[in-house]
């Protein structure tokens, strides 16, 4: 192939003696960055929240930020000076930061929650924020490839060395990511992470600079570059930039669709990525190892995009149509390794060859602009910045904009046709030699036939079925499906409406049954609503967290005092396509014009609002759902707590179902730092336990029982009477009787129970690992043989109380 044209250049002399330490260097480097990316992306969202408009932007920093850096080494650090010094500084500098913000970012935090800002301006602030927290040490990451790239030359040998560089650290974020999201934080803390993360920074600045005291690095005689300019490059890091395309965007809709089939827990968000970095490390191997022995570096990166399209549609096909119909039933796994197992298994069989393609793309595209001489440094960092940027696109294009507005499966034909067009122009416009002509006549009916496949491919990709979107994990166990009225896929979340033979409607979110009109969850989704509204007394304004089907919110139309309720919802597409199908279950809830939606992560609505309410609640949401941890931590808790009048209540769900003891301990446990004065009710299912609801106030919680039955017979009341009735609760006695426990009771069963906190978030590893697992009566069981008779509770006469003792089943002290 014909080379751009460059300066003449001196070769720089490489020890190559110490070239296999390099690698072992990168592995170190690569499992530190993503400890902290994960660490990161948690602490931050702490505070901007966890909504796709937050992750977007905290994700175009963090790159953006590897960006900047990849492109400021070459332009700043003098090609004079040690590489491995260089690389010995970035990665000190790396572990330095990653514990100034661990130590910092609370600070910051209460610093962003005073600036209170929706809408763009809340997006240009959360991305402030961002760039204030991430921008510096990602750009030192982004500069670490470049600054090794230094210490070989750009020839087919060097160019492969960069290569193995690029996989090794991509191997060493494997192995990151597996320690992180699966040993480090789900027994530690992010603290403990974070001290591991810098320690391996240390560790590998203190090797590279020792290796460089021992390795001689003598100053090119002049400066050093690459004419960057010609069409031949240029189109070259066009086609790297479109492969960060489609990586990313790839990663993004393969994550989201193979979390319904696997579980949305943390761990099915570390596997995924984990089996997405072992395919880009292994190909990286194998396309290091091409470009040293390929005449056509850049044709080979053209047939690798060309190919790309085979390996989407492969992975589209298994996605949509052959594992979800394998013949597995999660709950019967004795044990949750072994599911995990089983799930690596089928990601790597469904995601494989593509992440094989992309990771060989990256060296072959430093192979196709490599001229010997040149310098190496500024050479990488062009071609990773393009990648990136590329990458940027992919991400927050796809995962904000293309996937709500055309879906799944539109988003996987346009990364077919994406990359097929990036290999086709690739080829296509190969540098003119003497029979430029006969050979590009030659190239025509090949990209034809690629271009032919590539849509046969495209239009072959099924949508994602509604039984997936609907029961996820669990779809291969039904032997048949109710009718789905309603499916789409919103900026967060796949949702699905479906109605069963019986008359009850299911309203599904990513995989699994968030509400129904039936029996049990209209009563838990009544109860949070009405014993909420009824123990405060008198309630004006509520916030509720998550809109559901609409039934918790909608209980509280029914008090003619409320004068505003507040319904903060992550995923924009649910109130208006699902609301409308349990507009009777909801009393047309959106209708009432004391309601305001809000769009946002509620923690960081919560942060951020300086209004305080009479009842803070939440529809049920699942505590093992990646993120959903943070709507239960101490500080969480505390932080509604402060948002309450005075005798404001808040009240939060607990499932027993699909949960473990040691999860439910935590939830009641960490309830009650916050509320110490907190109380635990019952939603039984046939006498059989199936959730709860937590219940707590600033102060100690008094209910006046003549007070509230006063309330309950004033005729203005009556279709809170009726609400009740609809789901079997007919008196006083059946609603307080479903009185579970209090802290004094319970502290025996809580003792060794694990306090859910911001620095540690292990709820979501806790709950995640038993998220298959039906062990509501046997935990049901188990804390209730503490609970007894609350006398301090209810206000009311003694022979109320003993009626109430009495068909509750509970013994008087």
């Amino acid at each position: 192939m014909t080379r751009p044209n460059v300066a003449p250049a001196v070769a720089l002399p490489v020890s190559s003696r110490f070239l296999p330490v390099l690698p072992l260097l990168f592995i170190g480097s690569g499992c530190a960055a993503l400890i902290y990316e994960i660490v990161w992306f948690q602490l931050v969202e702490l505070v901007i929240g966890s909504s796709a408009v937050s992750l977007g932007v905290l994700l175009g920093t963090f790159m953006g930020g590897m960006c900047l850096g990849s492109l400021c080494l070459p332009r700043f650090v003098s090609p004079r000076a040690h590489p491995l010094r260089v690389y010995a500084v970035l990665e000190a500098g790396i572990g330095a930061l990653g514990l100034l913000i661990v130590f910092g970012l609370p600070a910051l935090g209460n610093l962003y929650s005073t600036i209170p800002a929706g809408g763009l301006p809340g997006i240009v602030l959360r991305g402030i924020f961002c760039g204030i927290c991430l921008l510096l040490p990602t750009m030192l990451m982004g500069a670490t490839l470049p600054a090794i790239a230094r210490w070989v030359e750009a020839t087919p040998t060097g160019v492969s060395w960069l290569g193995f560089f690029y996989g090794s650290n991509i191997a060493g974020a494997v192995i990151g990511c597996v320690l992180a999201g699966f040993y480090l934080l789900r027994v530690f803390d992010m603290l403990t992470a974070t001290y591991v993360a810098a320690g391996v920074n240390a560790t590998v600045a203190l090797v590279a600079w020792l290796v460089a005291a021992r390795a001689a690095h003598p100053a090119p005689a002049r400066s050093t570059g690459v004419s960057l300019a010609a069409p031949a490059a240029s189109v070259v890091y066009l086609t790297i930039g479109l492969s960060g395309v489609t990586a990313l965007a790839a990663e993004v809709v393969w994550t989201r669709l193979l979390s319904l089939m696997l579980g949305a827990t943390v761990y099915t968000f570390s596997l995924i990525l984990a089996v997405v970095l072992v395919g880009l490390g292994l190909g990286s191997s194998a396309g290091a190892y091409l470009a040293r022995i390929v005449r056509n570096p850049r044709s080979a990166l053209g047939w690798c995009q060309l190919l790309l399209p085979v390996g989407m549609g492969w992975t589209a096909y298994m996605i949509a149509r052959s594992l979800p119909y394998w013949p597995v039933n999660p709950s019967l796994s004795t044990h949750p390794w072994l599911s995990l197992q089983f799930d690596v298994m089928r990601c790597a069989w469904a995601i494989l060859p593509a992440t094989l393609l992309w990771g060989a793309s990256f060296p072959l595209a430093i192979a196709a602009v490599a001229v010997p001489g040149a310098d190496a440094g500024r050479l990488v960092a062009r071609v990773y910045a393009a990648n990136t940027v590329g990458g940027i696109a992919g991400a927050i294009g796809f995962s904000m904009i293309v996937i709500p507005a055309i879906g799944t499966q539109n988003a996987q034909r346009l990364m077919i046709a994406i990359a097929a067009a990036a290999g086709a122009i690739l080829l296509w416009s190969q540098p003119g030699a003497a029979g430029a002509a006969r050979n590009g006549a030659r190239r025509v009916p090949v990209i034809a036939g690629m271009a032919v496949l590539a849509a046969l491919l495209a239009v072959s990709v099924a949508a994602v079925p509604p039984g997936l979107i609907g029961y996820g994990r669990f779809l291969a166990t039904y032997t048949s499906l109710p009718t789905f009225l309603f499916t789409g896929e919103g900026m967060n979340s796949s949702i699905a409406v479906s109605e069963l033979a019986n008359g009850y409607r299911n309203f599904h979110v990513s995989g699994k049954v968030e509400a129904s009109s039936e029996p049990q969850d209209m009563r838990l989704q009544r109860l949070l609503g009405h014993l909420s509204a009824l123990v405060q007394g008198d309630p004006r304004s509520v916030l509720v967290v998550g809109f559901g089907a609409g039934v918790t919110a909608g209980s509280f139309v029914l008090y003619p005092g409320i004068k505003r309720i507040v319904i903060c919802e992550l995923e924009p597409l649910i109130p208006r396509s699902v609301g409308p199908y349990f507009s009777k279950q909801n009393y047309d809830v959106l209708q009432d014009p004391r309601v305001e939606l809000v769009y946002d992560d509620a923690r960081h609505f919560i942060l951020t609002t300086k209004e305080k309410f009479d009842v803070i609640t939440s529809d049920p949401i699942h505590p093992w759902v990646r993120g959903a941890a943070t709507l239960y931590t101490q500080e969480y808790l505390e932080l509604a707590r402060r948002h309450l009048n005075p005798g404001g209540v808040m009240t939060e769900w607990v499932p027993l179902y699909e949960s473990h003891a040691d999860a439910v301990k935590s939830e009641i446990a960490t309830f009650f730092e916050a509320f110490p004065g907190g109380t635990v009710w019952a939603n039984n299912e046939d006498g059989h336990g199936y959730d709860l609801v937590m219940l707590g106030q600033p102060g100690p919680t008094h209910i006046d029982v003549a007070a509230v039955s006063q309330r309950l017979a004033d005729p203005a009341n009556a279709r809170i009477v009726s609400s009740l009735e609809e789901v079997g609760i007919s008196s006083l006695f059946s609603l307080f009787g479903s009185y579970a426990g209090q802290r004094s009771d319970l502290a025996p069963w809580l003792k060794d129970a694990v306090i859910n906190r911001d620095r540690n978030l292990k709820l979501q590893y806790i709950a995640g690992l038993e998220n298959n697992s039906y062990d509501n009566a046997s935990i049901f069981d188990e804390f209730t043989r503490y609970r007894r008779f609350p006398e301090d509770l209810f206000v009311a006469s003694d022979d109320w109380k003993a009626t109430l003792s009495g068909e509750a089943g509970l013994q008087r002290r």
